[in-house]
């Protein structure tokens, strides 16, 4: 490709590291449909003749048959996808093949195909992100009323409703999309054109490029354009920043799954067992889930110290850029696919929530609340009185609302009979009906609110 230049060929070393066949043939189906779309281009401009378009098209079209049947030869001779797919052009149509590559460079080659792969990325991320947030809208509807512990620090704080508890990741779900869609937005520019780093001296048409791929415009500064990969740390911080949510619903599925909590029973296809103990059934799914946010979160790292001090235009460095977003590409699909398949699939067992959250004395706060607004009490005095009927209740090990009224009355005499109705995990729960609260209502409100925005039926 480059000989005329050199006396000797490369090393058998730099060879090896300067191939990136290995991992940029994923890029194959970018890289055909860019090439068509160019050489479309340059017979519109009259820069290449309508016969060698056609000759191109065509062997363009018999290489992408050969590689989908038989996938892409890994010759490190030829260092990469583009000049794997040119080589096969050449043998295929003879010298007109050369034509192809007029008005580009490797350059602005890559960084399109690049912006094509992630594009897709993205819409795979967007759509799986919709079916993950239509199974827990759908489980937070049949779950308005299911009253459960609510944790802070892992020990039991108020009671809350399962429902409540699964919106809570639609919200974070829901700001997953729209960083993916931002991300997709920013990315909609055209890098075909820029050529090496200069733009080029042809007569071309990045306007008509840039429409027939799909781009709103073809970007503004050839400098930029080749040394850019922003698109990719966009995708990369969308992805780490879900992959974190995917991971702490994984951790709290793997926590309520567990024989202490009893909270859930994963499915089946989504657990393994063990070699050696017949009861267990391992939440395997949920923990590889935990663990590839860890790799995710690498591959961000990785591509951001990559480019941090990189010089304009390209440098070779950015070969590097493709392995971290192929990897956490496909970490993230799975993720995604499934804590899908786990929100879906999993059974929750109500009963054994309720009965955690009637322990733990999870309605104090409701007794100082009602401290605060029947009797007038200021809320720190409040709270020192509700603390001295929790100690009573622990000492007896009863719930709060088993206290007898005569023993609550001695902590403080402007207790009444009335502060009963307000003791109970179905009242606490009732009573937080503040918007956004977890009062069964408001979950509806809000699941009702979030089927609209997904276009689910009814």
């Amino acid at each position: 490709m480059w000989g005329g230049r050199f006396a000797e060929g490369p090393s058998a070393i730099m060879r090896e590291i300067n191939a990136s066949i290995p991992f940029d043939k994923a890029l194959w189906r970018e890289d055909i449909r860019a090439s068509k779309v160019h050489v479309a281009m340059l017979a519109r401009q009259g820069i290449v003749t309508s016969d060698d378009s056609n000759a191109i098209t065509q062997g363009l079209d018999t290489i992408a048959s050969e590689f989908e049947r038989d996938g892409v030869p890994e010759d490190w001779d030829l260092e990469d996808i583009h000049m794997t797919v040119e080589s096969r052009l050449t043998e295929l149509i003879g010298p007109a093949a050369g034509r192809l590559h007029t008005a580009r460079s490797r350059n602005d080659q890559v960084a399109t195909d690049f912006r094509l792969w992630v594009r897709a990325a993205n819409e795979r991320a967007l759509a799986g992100l919709d079916a993950l947030q239509h199974a827990l809208v759908t489980r937070a509807g049949e779950h308005a009323d299911s009253v459960m512990p609510g944790f802070t620090h892992l020990q039991t704080a108020q009671p809350v409703t399962l429902g409540h508890h699964l919106m809570a990741y639609y919200e974070m779900t829901r700001r997953d999309v729209a960083r993916f869609a931002a991300a997709q937005e920013r990315l909609a520019e055209c890098p075909l054109g820029a050529a090496a780093l200069a733009g080029t001296g042809f007569d071309i048409d990045r306007d008509f490029t840039a429409t027939e791929l799909g781009f709103s415009r073809p970007t503004a500064n050839s400098l930029d354009t080749v040394s850019d990969r922003d698109f990719a740390l966009d995708y990369l911080m969308a992805a780490a920043q879900c992959s974190l949510h995917l991971s702490r619903l994984a951790e709290e599925m793997i926590v309520w799954a567990s024989q202490p909590f009893g909270f859930a029973r994963m499915p089946d296809a989504l657990s393994t067992g063990s070699s050696i103990m017949p009861q267990k059934k391992n939440p395997d799914a949920a923990e590889l889930v935990r663990g590839h946010a860890g790799r995710i979160v690498g591959c961000a790292t990785a591509l951001m110290v990559t480019m941090k001090g990189l010089p304009l235009a390209y440098s070779k460095d950015m070969q590097d850029d493709k392995p971290p977003v192929l990897e956490a590409a496909n970490l993230l699909d799975l993720s995604l696919a499934a804590m899908t398949g786990m929100v879906r699939g999993c059974t929750f067992q109500t009963k054994r929530m309720r009965a955690a959250a009637e322990l733990g004395f999870a309605t104090a706060t409701d007794l100082a609340d009602w401290l605060v607004r029947e009797a007038n009490i200021p809320f720190r005095e409040a709270h020192h009185i509700t603390g001295a009927a929790v100690r009573l209740a622990e000492e007896r090990s009863i719930a709060l609302d088993a206290i007898p009224l005569a023993d609550l009355q001695a902590i403080d005499t402007r207790i009444d009979e009335r502060v009963f109705d307000h003791l109970t995990v179905d009242a606490s729960v009732a009573a937080r009906a503040s918007y956004g609260g977890t009062a069964p209502d408001q979950v509806r409100q809000r699941v009702a609110e979030a089927r609209a925005a997904l276009g689910m039926e009814e």
